[in-house]
């Protein structure tokens, strides 16, 4: 596959941009956010939407509440087909919890009205505690 457009197994490619060909988020701009936003590390070390990524390296994305851990096998440049992406990377990350250990989401009555500072502790007691990006 090495001759395929956009497809390399040697070289280096921006990170935001390989996140984005393998489909691991829906755009490139929600890429280099979560880049920026430090959500992306690449070694253990965070980095920024343009660092150069290369075959081997381990990357840890938090994206859409789970974080994603995988191997770079293969460089590409170019967004491909869904079973083309699933064989660019090594997924080495925890199973997605079941849904129904999932929080339930707050469902208000229309016309309800803002939330009271009462109303909205008892969300934030029901939804748990939120996820830090270390």
């Amino acid at each position: 596959m090495a001759s395929d457009e956009g497809t390399t197994s040697a070289g280096t490619v921006r990170i935001d941009v390989w996140i984005w060909s393998v489909r691991l988020t829906k755009t490139r701009s929600q890429a280099a956010a979560a880049c920026k936003a430090g959500h992306v590390r690449v070694g253990g070390e965070r980095v920024k939407p343009a660092h150069a990524l290369k075959a081997g390296d381990e990357v840890r994305l938090f994206h859409a509440g789970r974080e994603r851990i995988v191997v770079v096998s293969r460089i590409i440049r170019k967004r491909v087909g869904a079973p083309a992406a699933a064989e660019c990377y090594v997924d080495n990350s925890p199973p997605p919890p079941p849904r129904e250990f999932v929080a339930p989401v707050a469902v208000r009555d229309r016309g309800a009205g803002r939330p009271t500072k009462r109303d909205r502790r008892e969300m934030e007691r029901l939804q748990g505690p939120r996820p830090t990006a270390g």
